[in-house]
């Protein structure tokens, strides 16, 4: 959502209100006994608001200076005196430009991105084993940058190979920025390597496709009523069908409405194994609901994240050359090994940088 700069002004003028009485009653608590759940409530928002105000008030301040400036360049008296006051406002007015920018992107992050958790699902796509060790590869990364971006990962739901890969891979991210650090994921990610059983040295192609969902909050997706779940409990296993409990823990949930099915069993305990995969099946129906075709969740999936085939790709990682490009963007990084460390800044905030630009050319 784009807004003219009057409006946004507006907007940020509220927020520097709403920061001036936080800050009023947070004084207030203090000369008291504090309600300490109050307390940390009201310093979270301040918090939360500090970042966009401090940059309003700078560029209010700046607007009174640059009036000032132009007053004195516009007036009668000393040439010399005007020219500098005119070079002066000029600089004044470049800097209002961009902390005007700059602001912007602050209040879309405000006011599109929602500060919740959020579900991340990987699914090994083309190319058999090589695609499921990728999924592993790929969990790892995440997990590791989400750690780097002071975020925390909860796993989900695994499916796990013989070889030591993954064929799925679901996991929770919870922390601030959560979703415009994470949102850019989805998609199919190909993957050029040499497997580790290859003698020749011969490159093998893979896919895995990536889907990230928020996950849904009450007043988003009503409570799904019992009659419309069928829940099966089962003994866990692990990969090759080997026996890893000697309870009936795994859970497996079918919607029965859209079909929709998700099982957990990494949980010793049946009732937190049945809590996860409630939660992965509200992340899938949210997104299903959302779609204004209503579709069956396979389809709506495909919708996101495509089949699964080599031509659909967003992103390749390319390990002989150390490669890594996205081809939304055009921008290849040759740093690939330290990508794979959880180093994805750079790469996050190049797609941020396109998303804002895109939006700013659609405004105008």
């Amino acid at each position: 959502m784009q807004l003219p700069v009057p409006q946004l002004l507006e907007q940020l003028a509220r927020l520097d209100q709403r920061y001036a009485e936080l800050e009023r009653q947070i004084a207030e608590q203090a000369g008291r006994q504090p309600d300490p759940q109050a307390y940390q409530q009201l310093s979270k928002e301040l918090s939360d608001l500090r970042e966009v105000v401090t940059a309003y008030r700078t560029y209010q301040r700046i607007e009174r200076e640059a009036r000032e400036a132009e007053a004195m360049w516009h007036a009668q008296g000393d040439l010399d005196v005007r020219e500098l006051a005119k070079e002066e406002a000029v600089a004044l007015r470049l800097q209002q430009t961009d902390l005007l920018a700059d602001l912007e992107r602050q209040w879309l992050e405000r006011t599109q991105e929602p500060e919740r958790p959020l579900i991340v699902e990987i699914r090994a796509g083309t190319g058999g084993q090589e695609a499921s060790l990728f999924v592993a590869d790929l969990y790892r990364m995440y997990s590791k940058y989400a750690a780097k971006c002071g975020l925390s990962v909860e796993p989900l739901q695994a499916q796990r190979t013989e070889s030591g890969g993954l064929k799925e891979m679901s996991f929770a991210v919870k922390g601030a920025k959560a979703w415009p650090y994470f949102k850019h994921e989805s998609g199919v990610h190909r993957v050029q390597r040499v497997p580790q059983t290859e003698a020749q040295g011969r490159i093998h192609t893979s896919t895995v496709t990536v889907a990230v969902l928020p996950e849904p909050e009450e007043v988003e997706l009503s409570a799904i009523p019992a009659k419309e779940l069928q829940i099966d409990v089962y003994r866990s296993s692990g990969p090759g069908g080997q026996s890893v409990n000697t309870t009936d823990s795994a859970v497996r949930i079918r919607h029965i409405p859209t079909g929709l099915v998700v099982t957990c069993q990494d949980e010793r305990s049946q009732l937190r194994n049945k809590e996860k995969a409630m939660r992965v099946l509200r992340a899938r129906l949210l997104d299903q609901f959302q779609h204004e075709q209503r579709q069956q969740i396979a389809s709506d999936r495909r919708k996101q994240v495509g089949t699964g085939e080599r031509s659909e790709k967003i992103r390749t990682y390319n390990f002989p050359d150390r490669r890594i490009t996205d081809h939304r963007i055009g921008l290849t990084l040759h740093q690939l090994d330290l990508v794979m460390e959880g180093e994805m800044q750079p790469l996050v905030d190049a797609l941020l940088a396109a998303e804002r630009a895109k939006g700013l050319e659609a405004g105008s």
